[in-house]
């Protein structure tokens, strides 16, 4: 069956423990595989890709080819004198095949700049594991209107993805995700209104054509599908609403 819709979950720093996570893990591998139309992509904290890969490959034969594992971030080196560094290759060896990258808490806390965000995508891409490239303006440039949001996104975009898609020339190239998560809405409860995101989302694909583009911010089970009837809306990037088990089968099911 053709894949409709993605659905990407970003743990951020959760659950506690492997145990937990692997409980969660388990749970949404058995949800995805009764919506095959929907690619699920589930992003643990680094310290437990290794064990919910493991259970990945235990549980192959049962595995849809929906369901993927992601990371959330990436290093854009393979391996040196990099400290906490966690690039591609590793990543790919433990089973990931998606990786978010420029999350505007990256940026915020861990001082990412679009340069950054830019290298980390393309290493990524050549090491065989698909950029979830973040996107997002704050409330100051928001509250100016929609055509303020769309000037700031386009500086994101062509300094964050200059060495991938161009899009001055319209580059294509392998597959690349575009999650568009107005930094006022992540976590607030405040999300964006359904509309005004599927005009975000339509001018970041005429940005970089042949892009998919996710929703991210505050998304749940309640107001999911408001975003994704878009054909604008590829998905969404879900944050707290990925790590109650029962919300993240709704959204799954509700896609």
């Amino acid at each position: 069956m053709a894949i409709k819709k993605i659905i990407a979950a970003n743990w951020k720093e959760n659950p506690g423990t492997a145990k937990e996570a692997e409980a969660l893990f388990s749970a949404v591998m058995r949800a995805a595989a009764s919506v095959p139309s929907v690619r699920v992509v589930v992003c643990p904290p680094s310290v437990f890709i290794g064990s919910v890969g493991n259970l990945m490959r235990t549980q192959a034969g049962r595995i849809s080819a929906n369901f993927a594992l992601g990371a959330q971030d990436v290093f854009w080196e393979d391996e040196g004198a990099f400290t906490g560094g966690v690039g591609p290759r590793i990543l790919r060896g433990l089973g990931v095949r998606y990786a978010i990258i420029g999350h505007s808490e990256r940026r915020r806390f861990f001082g990412e700049t679009d340069e950054m965000v830019e290298r980390k995508a393309r290493a990524a891409r050549e090491g065989g594991i698909v950029p979830i490239v973040c996107v997002g303006e704050p409330h100051e440039v928001r509250r100016k209107g929609i055509a303020a949001a769309k000037r700031f996104l386009a500086v994101q975009l062509r300094k964050g993805l200059k060495g991938i898609a161009d899009p001055d020339r319209r580059g294509k190239g392998k597959e690349l995700i575009v999650a568009y998560e107005p930094v006022w809405a992540i976590g607030s409860g405040n999300n964006d209104r359904p509309a005004d995101a599927a005009v975000i989302a339509a001018f970041i694909k005429t940005m970089v054509p042949g892009a998919k583009v996710l929703y991210g911010g505050s998304v749940n089970e309640g107001n999911v599908r408001e975003y994704t009837q878009s054909d604008e809306i590829d998905g969404a990037l879900v944050g707290g609403a990925s790590l109650k088990a029962d919300a993240f089968k709704k959204i799954i099911h509700t896609i």
